[in-house]
């Protein structure tokens, strides 16, 4: 479940192991011999009518009972709503979230927020900036732990966006956010780090993935970057299909979204389903979360992809809509590994994605589209900076 504010949704369910050993060949792809398998290190908890999850073999049963048990159906929700109805499962903290709480001053979290506003390393520094920096990750930080004693799964904690362009930065960053976790005792295993997909993000999520800790990869708008996340090892990629549909309806120019529109399908779709198949064929550990679902036929239409953030009114859709025993069964799972296994891609999308390769290969849309996550994401930091420093000190500090 994301808890964020109307922004871009992001949220993850319970962490999975996978083999660390794959045989690889150059072009990034992995021996067609080898078995995809997923061992959860907990029980997947999905959204359902009844809170977390609904046996199908009883009488009646919801279409969100069903389409449930294809995929993780992940509530795309605000912190002021109703929880009862769609229980958290995971969470996202991010400058967005931070936002609601500075101005909701009686939310649950505003503790969080002015703890950190109260910490004592963070009020000793003399660089105002360096202050307003340590404030914001403890902030981050606080919030995330909070978060995570009311969710069973992994809590993502977005990292700055100023530093999308800078790899060794974003890691330090990250190895900053990790110590004080680890200060307050949230294990590794619980958190995932949420980073843009640029080259240098990739890259460092490709560093941070062999250092154990996990990550998440957004702002994904093209096939090569979601490949090339992939071949990092990011734990979760996410994809937004409706943004990619948005830009194909009043911009035109860019060979990958016309090359679907050309076959007759949905390029925000078709690039979920060609980034699952490679991640399957090619026996990748990522997880798949698609994001920007815009209607129940965009979530049928993804059935079998890892997770699906999907907005209240389409779970409250989903949950009034009732399937008898017999309907049940003819919903389909679109993507699978045994699907994906059949899919075709050429020499040039199985290469080594490299950032000459990736610049390259991102079109218009994909580039645009990230330009404009990274300008909104810049600017809600910034935002939330103002407001702790003009609360900072808080009363009775």
């Amino acid at each position: 479940m994301s808890l964020s504010l109307p922004s871009s949704p992001s949220s993850f369910l319970s962490s999975s192991t996978l083999p660390k050993s794959r045989l690889r060949f150059a072009n990034g792809c992995c021996s067609s011999s080898l078995l995809f398998k997923f061992n959860k290190s907990f029980p997947a908890i999905r959204a359902s009518s009844s809170g977390f999850s609904s046996s199908l073999d009883t009488g009646l049963t919801t279409e969100l009972d069903v389409v449930s048990t294809f995929s993780e159906i992940v509530p795309d929700t605000v912190i002021f709503d109703d929880f009862e109805k769609f229980p958290p499962t995971a969470a996202t903290v991010s400058s967005s979230l931070l936002l609601g709480i500075l101005g909701l001053p009686d939310t649950i979290f505003r503790n969080a927020v002015d703890m950190a506003l109260a910490d004592s390393t963070c009020s000793k520094l003399d660089n105002p900036e360096m202050r307003l920096t340590c404030f914001y990750n403890k902030a981050l930080v606080n919030v995330g732990a909070d978060l995570a004693k009311l969710v069973p799964g992994r809590v993502s904690t977005e990292v700055d966006a100023r530093l999308a362009y800078d790899t060794h930065g974003i890691i330090r960053r990250v190895h900053d956010l990790l110590k004080l976790y680890n200060e307050i005792d949230v294990p590794p295993e619980r958190l995932l780090f949420k980073i843009p997909s640029t080259w240098q993000g990739i890259e460092a999520s490709r560093l941070l993935e062999s250092e154990g800790i996990q990550t998440h990869l957004t702002f994904v708008y093209s096939f090569a970057q979601a490949a090339a996340a992939a071949q990092a090892g990011a734990s979760v990629i996410q994809i937004f299909v409706g943004r990619v549909r948005d830009w194909a309806r009043n911009h035109s120019g860019d060979p990958e979204i016309e090359a679907a529109i050309q076959r007759g399908e949905d390029p925000g779709l078709a690039l979920v389903t060609k980034a699952y198949n490679y991640i399957h064929k090619c026996e990748h550990k990522s997880k798949l979360m698609a994001a920007a679902v815009r209607n129940k036929q965009d979530l049928f239409s993804l059935l079998g992809v890892d997770y699906i953030i999907a907005p209240l009114k389409i779970l409250q859709s989903l949950k009034e809509s009732i399937t008898a025993p017999d309907e049940k069964y003819s919903y389909v799972r679109r993507l699978s590994p045994q699907s994906a296994a059949n899919y075709h891609f050429t020499a040039e999308e199985l290469t080594k994605w490299d950032q000459l390769s990736l610049g390259s290969a991102m079109g218009p849309a994909s580039a645009e589209l990230l330009a404009a996550g990274l300008d909104g994401y810049v600017n809600q930091t910034k935002r939330v900076e103002e407001l702790l420093d003009k609360i900072w000190p808080p009363p009775n500090v």
